[in-house]
């Protein structure tokens, strides 16, 4: 497994579905899956009841139907099949990337693949979404860049500063250099 990897690669904790009060955490290591639980009941022949834990090596985990469902059922599907993947050594390795590399990286797609990448997940669409992001993609387009764009955009977003067309963002400048000029009047 690779070195540069974290010692915990996922970690997950919930409840079970109702009725149940059961808390659950789900643990993968770089060379093991740790599953425990805490019964929580009032009923007084569970009170007495200790927490438990099941370690299982990655190769024992993917032969282990038995925990596997019991994953799914609390944890869902979804979280199966990423743990699965896990354990069989498939990494997602954009993941792990931080924003601000993922941000460079995004910033050289065109502009049709920065839209798709952004519907693959809750994390690129934020990303794809981000002012930081478009205030890259402004930079990378413009020769220069104004102090008044610089304000407009720090008002209404460097995305909105690129998809506006160029016929509509002189009287937007224009408008805010007079509404600047009018609160300078005010303030003599």
């Amino acid at each position: 497994m690779a070195s540069w990897l974290p010692e915990t690669l996922f970690e997950i904790v919930g409840q079970g579905q109702a009725p149940s009060k059961d808390y659950y955490q789900l643990l993968v290591t770089r060379s093991e899956l740790i599953f425990r639980w805490w019964k929580i009941s009032l009923r007084s022949e569970f009170r007495s009841a200790k927490p438990g834990e099941t370690k299982e090596t990655h190769e024992d985990f993917l032969e282990n139907s038995h925990l596997q469902v019991q994953i799914a059922l609390i944890f869902g599907g979804k979280i199966l099949d990423y743990v699965s993947n896990l354990c069989g050594g498939k990494f997602d390795f954009l993941e792990r990337l931080s924003d601000k590399l993922l941000l460079s990286i995004i910033s050289y797609l065109d502009l049709e693949d920065v839209g798709r990448l952004s519907q693959t997940s809750h994390r690129f669409a934020k990303l794809c979404m981000s002012d930081k992001l478009w205030e890259k993609i402004v930079r990378s387009a413009c020769d220069s860049i104004t102090p008044d764009m610089r304000a407009l955009a720090k008002d209404q977003g460097w995305r909105h500063i690129f998809l506006t067309n160029k016929l509509q963002l002189h009287p937007q400048l224009g408008t805010r250099k007079q509404r600047r000029g009018g609160q300078r009047e005010k303030h003599h």
